[in-house]
């Protein structure tokens, strides 16, 4: 058979380990597409580029490998950018690959090629981990191949590689891709850094742990549930680090970062070891918790090191840490620590709100997802309640807190689906309209994805945040004759049947809608 440059990205794809292949076509890029069809790579075709970003991500998620996606030049594109610095926030493994204009309109050349632009790679370069461009077809496996070591490489995150109309369309008598080195890069943490560390939790008498996403993508739950139970040190879990530690345990402190009960406990610690996360906004109560003992930082992502709060900062995966810390940590009698008095404050804070409907609608939901079916959630006031309240369990929870864009549930909920389903996404009515195409993917393939729309008539979160709402309140479609008419099964639900409706849907063998009419409202802050 007649191979072209196309046949070695996808050779070396298949190389490397992927299965799954998410994408948008477009004209300069259909070699890429015709060799695809020739592969034994699944397909997954969304409506949009940033949707085919978004699944990406979404199955990188739950797969925790290094999950491709393949788009067009110019607009095509520049249309994942929202997609790829998700993955990057929340350092997932993406690989995108572009095609680009032919060779001889690049460098600078303006030859009035469709799609062209300047300097494509520049839009990407302050994104992603990397940014590969290919020059002429034997460069195509080596470019792949450092492209998807640097995605796997703790801090995880996106790749990006590129690669002009012409050389994916010419012809090949390169021999078939079938070896290529891929082994991830590991940072090593100094070992004086770690007995370092040791000597300060081994005399701390109320020692803490926020434990961040790093721990969940490490898979180092059960490292800090030992280290937790040797220490007698309460945990809290960020809100990307959901599933780190388990959410009904006595030690937990479950993720109420937003409360300040929560943000006092943290403070008094007289050692608190971050595991896994950056200390930004969101896990220091938008930067109000000011410990008053020494912090110790382990973070694989060098440039979030001590970037907001001074500590003692290792650069490691936590996997690694909770693994030479172990050998170095003494048993020895400890303070108790008043974890149930905490949560009790902060359920007491709660019950003086008014607040039924929302923590009804979460009991609702918890009560209908099997434990082992995966969650993703949209910027939507649940999706704010979520980060607080949602038990993972095994399942885990996935929302796009990182960068905080519209409209990537339900897409990455789809990727998700591919590594296998049941999956639910919730949305609310302004972010499902980002997506309302994937309906369309959703029913062509066969998804199991369940999409909760709570539907309240706007930007519900943003009316939270101004005093007279202006450019929040939407006119919005009928949602269940809309997804009707793209062959998916919807109904509306209620806050009464809301856990029935959901339990039938998850049973089901494709996707499914549910509409529920409400407007719940946030929990009051307590960061101020």
């Amino acid at each position: 058979m007649n191979r072209i440059g196309a046949d070695l990205v996808v050779q070396t794809l298949t190389t490397l380990g992927a299965s799954t292949v998410f994408g948008e076509p477009g004209q300069h890029a259909l070699g890429l597409f015709d060799a695809l069809r020739r592969s034994s790579l699944r397909y997954l075709g969304s409506r949009t580029e940033p949707a085919a970003a978004f699944a990406a991500d979404g199955h990188a998620r739950v797969t925790g490998q290094v999950t491709p996606f393949v788009v067009s030049t110019g607009p095509g594109a520049l249309l994942t950018l929202a997609g790829l610095q998700e993955a990057a926030c929340s350092s997932s493994p993406v690989l995108g690959i572009s095609s680009q204009v032919p060779s001889d309109g690049l460098g600078g050349r303006r030859r009035g090629y469709l799609h062209e632009l300047p300097d494509q790679q520049a839009s990407f370069r302050e994104v992603v981990k990397s940014v590969e461009v290919v020059r002429a077809a034997s460069q195509i496996p080596s470019a792949i191949a450092r492209a998807w070591q640097t995605a796997m490489s703790v801090p995880r995150g996106p790749s990006w590689v590129e690669i002009p109309q012409d050389i994916l369309l010419s012809r090949t008598d390169l021999p078939p891709v079938t070896t290529v080195d891929t082994t991830p890069v590991v940072p090593w943490p100094r070992p004086e850094l770690i007995s370092e560390a040791a000597r300060l939790l081994n005399g701390a008498q109320r020692p803490v742990i926020l434990a961040g996403g790093g721990v969940v993508r490490a898979c180092a739950q059960d490292a800090l549930l030992d280290l937790a139970k040797r220490l007698r040190a309460p945990v809290a879990t960020t809100f990307g680090g959901k599933g780190a530690f388990p959410w009904t345990h006595p030690l937990s402190l479950q993720s109420w970062l937003e409360d300040r009960h929560t943000t006092e406990f943290l403070e008094q610690a007289d050692v608190l070891l971050v595991l896994g996360s950056g200390l930004g906004e969101l896990s220091t109560n938008y930067g109000t918790m000011r410990p008053r003992g020494r912090v110790i930082q382990v973070e694989a992502d060098p440039a979030k090191l001590e970037a907001n709060y001074p500590a003692l900062g290792i650069h490691c995966d936590a996997s690694v840490f909770l693994d030479r810390l172990s050998t170095e940590l003494v048993d020895r009698p400890r303070q108790n620590q008043d974890v149930r008095g905490t949560l009790d404050k902060v359920r007491a804070r709660l019950d003086g709100q008014g607040l039924d409907l929302e923590r009804g609608l979460l009991r609702s939901i918890r009560e209908a997802v099997p434990d082992e079916v995966a969650t993703f959630w949209d910027m939507t006031i649940l999706g704010y309640w979520a980060w607080s309240a949602w038990d993972p369990r095994s399942g885990g929870m996935h929302s796009a807190q990182g960068s905080g864009g519209l409209g990537w549930a339900f897409p990455a909920a789809l990727g998700a689906s591919a590594a296998g389903g049941p999956v639910l996404a919730v949305s609310g009515d302004g972010g499902a309209m980002y997506g309302i195409g994937e309906l369309a993917t959703a029913a062509q393939h066969g998804s199991r994805v369940t999409w909760l729309i709570v539907d309240d008539g706007g930007y519900g979160i943003l009316r939270e945040y101004i005093a007279t709402p202006f450019g929040t309140e939407l006119h919005r479609p009928d949602f269940v004759a809309l997804a009707r008419a793209f062959g998916v099964p919807a109904a509306t639900t209620s806050p009464e049947t809301l856990a029935a409706d959901l339990t039938g849907a998850l049973e089901s063998d494709g996707p499914a809608v549910l509409v529920l009419r409400a407007a719940p409202r946030m929990f009051a802050p307590t960061h101020a």
